[in-house]
């Protein structure tokens, strides 16, 4: 059906897809802009099938497009090629980023390898694999990739080299499949706003609107998706939220998964609470009082809209936050940009350094596992001398410290 191990494949790229229903979904398409068949079944089942974000399939339909033109342009069949993923790891690293092997002004072909700086950080490569990985498999239980393709992406490895706490509680051995091919990725901080950051990302506002965007990230840890997908009806800022049908004391958000019409989506599918301090609630306010004095912006459930463009009264888009933290980075004169996502981590970061629990950080910033939560637990060293002050100091018999 696709003719990738007689093709050069140089074409093969990713492509957004708008179904009818307004849901949309990342696929792959050929040189000749025909949907790759057997990638589009992987994206669609993580879609529709697994429930999965618009943004998975548009990362894992990335790297399927940079796997298939590297089987396409060394004459590959992807079905079998697992079993040079070694190989293709060395062309993510090392390999040119254009299609066409030469550079942007159509010059001379780029000289890159191993040896040179590589053009993908092993996160990148990371990712890419993991979207191989699950392309694979699926074409395999599908009868479209032979069944031995599995063992040349997977070993077999048992549960000793897990924390016992991870362990089955029967005594039994168990076993669970490992990725054979994975880069690793070296420690760092987390990418994170400082607190002066933030404090002249709010002296840059002009608007109570993007206040409250800045607060809820940084106080409240939202995603951008989450924060564009916010309703009206999951603001609950009362004092007693029980005339609203909800038993949560005190002043939260309910952050939802739904289909919305600005493409907004929360990346988590379990809803949580989300309990947020007098600093949002007075932002909050603010800007519905801001709102109010817009009459075409009356109309509407959702909580972020255009105020001062058009068109006034639509809801704000995800990529449309992100603008307005990047305009108050520029505009705060800040000697970096600011993103979006640092401001989250920020929050994380603030929880973590305020004692919080990593169980506690899991549900604030609605982590499906706890792993995703450690990356905070890096206490600052003020607080580590604090911890080793605190340890009893040993008594010796007789009063003397031996």
């Amino acid at each position: 059906m696709f003719g990738l191990a007689r093709e050069r494949g140089d074409q093969v790229r990713a492509f957004l897809v708008r179904m009818p229903s307004g849901v949309r979904y990342w696929t792959v398409l050929d040189e000749d802009m025909a949907v790759v068949g057997d990638a589009d079944a992987f994206l669609r089942q993580v879609r529709f099938g697994r429930d999965g974000a618009e943004l998975t399939t548009k990362s894992y339909a990335g790297g399927i497009a940079l796997f298939l033109r590297w089987c396409g342009r060394t004459g590959r069949d992807w079905r079998t090629a697992a079993a040079e993923l070694g190989l293709f790891i060395t062309w993510l690293r090392h390999a040119p980023k254009e299609v066409s092997g030469v550079d942007a002004d159509g010059g001379a072909e780029v000289l890159v390898g191993p040896g040179r700086e590589p053009v993908r950080g092993a996160r990148r490569v990371n990712v890419v694999l993991t979207a191989v990985r699950g392309f694979l498999a699926h074409a395999v239980s599908v009868g479209a990739a032979p069944g031995r393709v599995l063992a040349q992406i997977y070993e077999l490895a048992d549960e000793r080299d897990l924390p016992a706490e991870a362990r089955g509680e029967d005594g039994g051995m168990s076993w669970r499949l490992r990725a054979r091919h994975r880069l690793h990725e070296p420690e760092a901080a987390v990418d994170r706003a400082s607190d002066e950051e933030i404090l002249a990302l709010l002296g840059a506002c002009r608007s109570a609107r993007d206040r409250l965007i800045v607060l809820l990230m940084a106080r409240a840890g939202l995603r951008r998706g989450e924060l564009a997908g916010l309703r009206r009806e999951d603001v609950h800022f009362l004092v007693d939220s029980t005339s609203l049908g909800c038993r949560v004391e005190g002043s939260h958000l309910h952050v939802a998964r739904r289909d919305n019409v600005n493409g907004a989506w929360a990346k988590s599918r379990r809803a949580r609470v989300v309990p947020v301090d007098f600093l949002v609630v007075g932002a909050y306010d603010q800007y519905v009082f801001e709102r109010a004095g817009v009459p075409r912006a009356a109309g509407g459930d959702m909580v972020l809209i255009n105020l001062f463009r058009e068109p006034v009264g639509a809801p704000m888009g995800p990529d449309a936050v992100g603008a307005r933290i990047a305009a108050l980075s520029g505009r705060a004169g800040l000697d970096r940009p600011v993103r979006a996502h640092q401001l989250r981590h920020a929050f994380g970061s603030n929880l973590a350094d305020a004692g919080g629990g990593i169980d506690e950080i899991a549900e604030l910033l609605g982590h499906a596992s706890m792993s995703s939560s450690a990356v905070y637990i890096h206490p600052d060293f003020s607080r580590v001398r604090d911890a080793v002050d605190r340890v009893p100091s040993p008594r010796a018999q007789d009063g003397d410290v031996r």
